[in-house]
């Protein structure tokens, strides 16, 4: 049985483009049964949402967010769920996006710091 990822929060290790994810977002994960989503704030990002599905460690979800100059951007991504050597889930990402040009890899880690 996978990991769950129900209530966890996550956050990129590496800042992406400027007016994207980067190290100061943080992803709120939750799951039932097949079924994942989050809410994400943080950095450039005023607001996020990505739900999707899962299937065992594979997660497929599109994803929409607003950023702080008041444009709004959409796309899609799958991520591999590993586990870190101290524990801590990680996600290993591919994304594109589908309302701009552009695509990439991403790795997200679990945060345990109480500064969420």
């Amino acid at each position: 049985m996978p990991r769950s990822l129900d209530g966890l929060v996550l956050a990129p290790v590496a800042d992406q483009a400027p007016g994207q994810v980067g190290t100061r977002t943080r992803f709120t994960y939750h799951e039932k049964d097949v079924e994942i989503w989050a809410e994400y704030a943080g950095g450039d990002v005023v607001r996020g949402h990505l739900v999707g599905t899962r299937d065992g460690d594979r997660l497929d979800f599109r994803y929409v967010q607003l950023k702080r100059d008041g444009t709004t951007s959409s796309g899609h991504c799958v991520s591999l769920v590993t586990e870190l050597p101290d524990g801590r889930v990680c996600l290993e990402e591919s994304w594109e996006w589908e309302s701009q040009p552009g695509s990439g890899t991403s790795v997200v880690e679990q945060v345990t710091e109480p500064d969420r």
